[in-house]
């Protein structure tokens, strides 16, 4: 019979059960956390429920950190008691691996280490509280978050055959990540939308994450019940001796239920380095894939039309090859050279010219559908490979999304990319290198001679339908986190996600549809969950805010649980017509959904106008052929066991780990990009606006660059507190699902509106402000014709005063019809606003002429910031009831195609200045009148940097300096 904790154990000086560790490490943490509450609502109520926007009575329960780290004695009272829970908190950790600790595992090892981790950064973001040090006391909070999730899931994953703390800790645990979600939305309620009470019901979440926490750690009282402190285990759990009963058998396999199994095979550093250079290795692949389009993209700019070289989209074709015998022989057993030759498409950034630099990716691109089509065809015959090879291909999409959520949605080795502008290219081709010769260091199991040369037929048509489609939902939905996003945005105040911070919920999404496919392949392929994925997609394509996101939540879902069972079943028929015709299809959705948007540029354009329900509705219908095909599949393979469980569980435990860490570097790159909303403008004290408009040509300068380094550096130079971007549209496939502004208005710290969505078929029309906005609406102007022309109409909070700020792309020259209507309606939405207002304008028209007539007339009550500007044709900024203070044009240099145009305006706060302005607005002599700079206040003057020969090409120009008006 073992002892209990009162048998005190020969020639020890003092024993007693395990178990109250974990008793004195809850009680003294709870304290810890209690009293400083108690004491703080004692002594200072009113001082803890206040933060920065609103205080009692709108705020009445404290923050954890306003409790704990801001006010004396209540700090020290919490800093006292955390203090003695350090020592109970590491011999809980110490006792946890002792208990787990098995012959051969790591997993142990790995979670003890995630223990020490956690106490470490507990003291961190404890003894350095936000009022000490903000960014380091951030910087410890969510590393201890982000750290319980490996903790949490892998106490769950050691737990001994204990049903009562299994099922405890799996509550708890639910219990605590339930709770971030909330926490999240009204810390973003709180601080984005500024809703009084928000930090209320944050802090009552906040809370019950401490509540959960320490309570988790507590149930080790029930397994610790089997230690006697000397230390001696009694039990023998710690060493695996004890041979389990039935009953706990039952028990280890709800346990396997619960953290899937894939930890239950033993750890090795080369199974996992292979899992790297796979899953890295897929990476590479789609960086490569979705650069393709942005290369292709810069040609038709500069020709404004079709220029020829899209035929390079065909690059992805090449596996028809493989329907030649000798050719796929070749390719199979040589995949090694194969896959090292698609690298070619990294080293595309050392080519300057943009021709040779497309062919280079093209030829990368080529090389890599042929290769990744015959290394899945050479694995057929091994399901284990297969699948392993299939989940590399797909975890590697994860990492794509996550590299271009953590570079503002640029990829940091695309051929756009440079040292200058983010880029990574030279470590990113290093280790793509290496990762290629691991990749590929297995020979291939299957020559590609024999029985498989006899496939095809019906099976693989609708496989490769299936391919397609699947390819073109990943690629143009799924290859950027907040491209659905901004499919369901439409403007302040903000009633949906944002790309930052919930483009995590986009990768959640994808990584348990991957994991559910891998785990539950039948259930996927059933024409249920395909009429699930049906509804997501219509969901997204037909609603806005957050319902239509829950419907892009669906079909990302779907799209990457469904892509593990067509890949597999593609991969066992004729690769020529599975992946080469699948390619083959995927590159005409890929220019379908670009035929809807650039209808007036294309051949057969206005047939497929502003259609992309057709392009949603075909993409479907194709992964409907495939799901088709599949449920005939899995008729045919309805008894096959799972052979090699072992292998299997191991190549599953490292992939799921690797979406595990992927989603653990996103959440903290979320974090860092969490947006502060505490912008301030240049000339605060002189009440000054500076505005600008500029036409940025989708991000792509005269050499093939990305260019919002360049863009913001002018920007802020330029001190511009309020800017139109135009042509600013990137979420498609062919422009490499990408957004500019996100990049900019972080670092430059402003608000933004994308205005409106890839699925409103424009090109782009965006509003970055200093100031905040208050309101904005999306329109679609008039566009029988031609090119649809989008507006922003947005109220902005400057200095107190409601000012409407209208950014507007008119549609080309070749359509005046559709120009004199806009002009119409615009001219009638700007007079309907009796306030302040400023258009920043594309408005293809000559000044003095034809539509400039319209725009500035008394139907609008517009004026032009300078009308004698005879130079302009398409840029123009008006506005009324301001007092014009500037006006410049910067040289854009090599940026873009279209210069920077600036005004400057002080904002009227009494109603003598009001007048003022009116009477000036009334009276053209005075508003006409010019002065020297010398004449005005330092405040308004633009800044001199740009004089003369300016700075990197960019100088004030066609005036050669700025033009200031003063009233007499």
């Amino acid at each position: 019979m073992a002892p209990t904790y009162k048998d005190k154990p020969s020639g020890a000086l003092i024993s007693f059960n395990g178990k109250w560790i974990s008793w004195a490490h809850t009680i003294v943490a709870y304290t810890a956390f209690i009293s400083a509450l108690v004491i703080g609502i004692s002594l200072h109520y009113h001082k803890i429920v206040k933060n920065e926007h609103y205080g009692y009575p709108d705020e009445w329960f404290p923050s954890v950190s306003a409790t704990i780290g801001d006010r004396y004695p209540e700090r020290s009272f919490f800093m006292f008691f955390i203090a003695i829970t350090s020592g109970p908190r590491f011999a809980l950790v110490g006792l946890w691996y002792l208990l787990t600790a098995k012959p051969g595992k790591a997993l142990p090892k790995f979670i003890a280490g995630v223990g020490l981790f956690r106490t470490l950064t507990c003291g961190g973001w404890t003894y350095v509280t936000s009022t000490d040090d903000h960014d380091w006391h951030d910087i410890f909070m969510i590393s201890y978050l982000l750290a319980t999730i490996p903790w949490k899931y892998g106490c769950i994953t050691l737990s001994p055959p204990n049903a009562k703390a299994i099922k405890y800790r799996k509550y708890l645990a639910g219990g605590f990540f339930g709770a971030i979600p909330g926490m999240i939305y009204f810390f973003i309620q709180h601080k984005v939308h500024r809703i009084a009470g928000a930090y209320t019901t944050y802090s009552f979440f906040e809370w019950s994450l401490i509540l959960f926490d320490v309570a988790f750690d507590a149930v080790t009282a029930l397994d610790f019940g089997t230690f006697e402190i000397v230390i001696k285990d009694i039990g023998g759990l710690s060493q695996g001796k004890n041979k389990l009963p039935v009953s706990t058998m039952v028990l280890e396999k709800e346990k396997a239920k619960a953290t899937v199994g894939v930890f239950d095979a033993k750890f090795s550093w080369g199974e996992a380095f292979d899992t790297a250079a796979e899953v890295y290795h897929g990476f590479v692949f789609w960086s490569m894939l979705t650069s393709l389009g942005v290369v292709i993209w810069y040609f038709p700019l500069w020709y404004m039309g079709i220029s020829g070289y899209e035929a390079l989209v065909m690059s992805t074709i090449s596996p028809l090859l493989l329907g030649i015998k000798p050719v796929r022989s070749l390719v199979i057993n040589n995949l090694r050279a194969c896959h090292l030759l698609s690298l070619s498409g990294l080293l595309a950034w050392l080519v300057k010219d943009p021709v040779y630099r497309l062919f280079t990716v093209g030829f990368g691109v080529w090389m890599a559908c042929l290769s990744w089509a015959a290394t899945l065809f050479s694995a057929n015959v091994h399901e284990v490979r297969l699948e392993s090879k299939i989940l590399a291909w797909t975890v590697g999409l994860v990492v794509s999304s996550t590299a271009k959520f953590a570079w503002w949605t640029n990829n940091p080795i695309w051929p756009i990319m440079h040292a200058e502008n983010g880029g990574k290219n030279d470590i990113g081709l290093a280790l793509a290198v290496l990762a290629t010769l691991r990749f590929s260091r297995k020979a291939p199991l299957n020559s590609g001679i024999g029985k498989n040369d006899k496939q095809g037929g019906a099976p693989s048509f609708l496989a490769a339908l299936g391919i397609g489609g699947l390819f073109f939902g990943m690629h143009s939905l799924l290859s950027d986190t907040s491209t659905m996003i901004l499919w369901v945005w439409d403007g302040y105040p903000v009633r949906g996600p944002l790309s930052a911070p919930h483009g995590w919920f986009t990768v959640a999404a994808m990584s348990a549809g991957l994991l559910t496919g891998v785990l539950r392949p039948k259930l996927v392929s059933t024409w249920s969950a395909y009429g699930v994925g049906c509804i997501g997609a219509a969901v997204l394509t037909s609603y806005p805010r957050w319902f239509g996101y829950y419907g892009a939540l669906t079909i990302a879902f779907y799209l990457m649980a469904v892509a593990g069972p067509l890949l597999i079943a593609a991969a066992k028929e004729n690769p020529a017509m599975t992946f080469g015709l699948g390619f083959f299809i995927y590159n005409i959705m890929v220019l379908f959904h670009v035929w809807v948007v650039a209808y007036a540029f294309v051949p057969g354009g206005p047939l497929v106008r502003e259609h992309t329900d057709w392009v949603m509705t075909s993409m479907m219908v194709l992964i409907g052929c495939g799901v088709f095909n599949l449920t005939s599949f899995n008729s045919l393979h309805r008894n096959t066991t799972n052979r090699r469980r072992y292998s299997v569980s191991q190549h599953r435990k490292y992939h799921t780990f690797a979406l595990g860490l992927i989603n653990i570097l996103f959440l903290a790159s979320a974090y860092f990009r969490f947006p502060t909303n505490d912008y301030q403008p240049y000339h605060a004290d002189s009440r000054v606006l500076t505005a600008g408009i500029w036409t940025i040509h989708f991000s792509l300068d005269n050499d093939m660059w990305s260019s919002e380094y360049r863009m913001r550096d002018l920007i802020k130079e330029l001190e511009v507190d309020v800017i139109g971007l135009l042509e600013s549209d990137l979420q498609r496939i062919i422009m490499g699902n990408r957004d500019t502004t996100q990049f900019l208005a972080e670092d430059l710290g402003m608000y933004v509106d994308y205005g409106p969505g890839p699925n409103k078929h424009t090109w782009g029309a965006a509003l970055l402000s200093k100031f905040p906005i208050v309101n904005s609406t999306h329109h679609l102007l008039p566009s029988p014709v031609g090119e649809l022309a989008p507006a922003i109409h947005a109220t902005l909070d400057c200095y107190g005063e409601l000012v409407d700020v209208f950014v507007f792309h008119s549609g080309q020259e070749e359509d005046p019809e559709d120009r004199r209507l806009q002009s119409e309606y615009l001219a009638k939405l700007m007079g309907s606003s009796p306030r302040p207002s400023i258009l920043l304008s594309y408005l293809v028209t000559q000044p003095l002429k034809g539509n400039y007539n319209t725009y500035v007339s008394d139907i609008s009550g517009m004026h032009d910031v300078e009308p004698s500007d005879w130079d302009r044709w398409c840029e123009y900024i008006l506005y009324k009831n301001l007092q014009r203070v500037g006006y410049a044009r910067v040289s854009r240099h090599t940026i873009t195609d279209t210069e920077l145009q600036l005004a400057k305006f002080v904002v009227p706060s009494s109603e003598s200045e009001k007048a003022g302005v009116a009477r000036m607005e009334a009276d053209q002599r005075l508003r006409d009148r010019r002065v020297s700079e010398d004449q005005v206040p330092e405040g308004w003057r633009f800044p001199a940097l740009f004089r003369g020969q300016g700075v990197r090409g960019h100088r004030y120009h066609v005036f050669d300096e700025p033009w200031y008006y003063k009233p007499e």
